[in-house]
C-alpha cells in the first residue's frame, strides 16, 4: 500500500493526483517547486517501475515541467530525483530564475527553507490546482483551507 514518506508529508501540500503520481507543492516559498511521487509502495528508483509506468511517469513529469514553463517563464526548470534524505522515489520540478537566491547553483543546502505564510500557501496551492486541472488525467484534491 502506498504511503507518503513523513518528511514529504511535513514539507509539502498535496495538490492532487495524476494516474501514476501524487502532486505536491513544496512549502519553501523561495522557489516555485512541485514534486511528483509515484503511488507505488516501497518504490526507490525509476528503473524499479514497470516499463509502462516509466513512460507514464515521463509523460506526467513533462506535462508538469511544460506547465511550469508556460505559467512562470523561468530561466530553467530543474528536474531531479535525489532521494538521499527521503528514499521514497519523488521527482522535484523547480522553476529557477537568474534572480533566485541560489542561482546558478543547486537549491539544496544553499539557504534554509522559508515557509509560506498559511494564507499564501493556501493561495499558491489553489493557484497550482487550477493550473494542473487543465492537464489531462489530473484530479485535484479537495482543499482543506488550501493546506493539506
Amino acid at each position: 500500500m502506498f504511503e507518503l514518506h513523513p518528511r514529504l508529508q511535513a514539507d509539502t501540500c498535496w495538490l492532487g493526483d495524476f494516474p501514476l503520481t501524487r502532486v505536491l507543492l513544496a512549502k519553501d516559498s523561495q522557489y516555485p517547486w512541485l514534486i511528483l511521487v509515484p503511488r507505488v509502495a516501497n518504490l526507490r528508483e525509476i528503473h524499479h517501475l514497470a516499463p509502462e509506468q516509466q513512460q507514464q511517469l515521463m509523460q506526467e513529469s513533462c506535462a508538469v515541467a511544460a506547465l511550469m514553463e508556460q505559467a512562470l517563464s523561468p530561466d530553467k526548470i530543474n528536474i531531479g530525483a535525489l532521494g538521499n534524505l527521503v528514499p521514497q522515489l519523488h521527482i522535484h520540478h523547480v522553476a529557477r530564475f537568474a534572480t533566485d537566491r541560489a542561482w546558478p547553483g543547486p537549491i539544496w543546502g544553499a539557504h534554509p527553507a522559508v515557509p509560506y505564510e498559511p494564507p499564501v500557501l493556501a493561495q499558491q496551492a489553489d493557484r497550482w490546482r487550477a493550473r494542473l486541472a487543465k492537464l489531462s488525467g489530473f484530479t485535484p484534491v479537495v482543499a482543506d483551507n488550501g493546506v493539506n
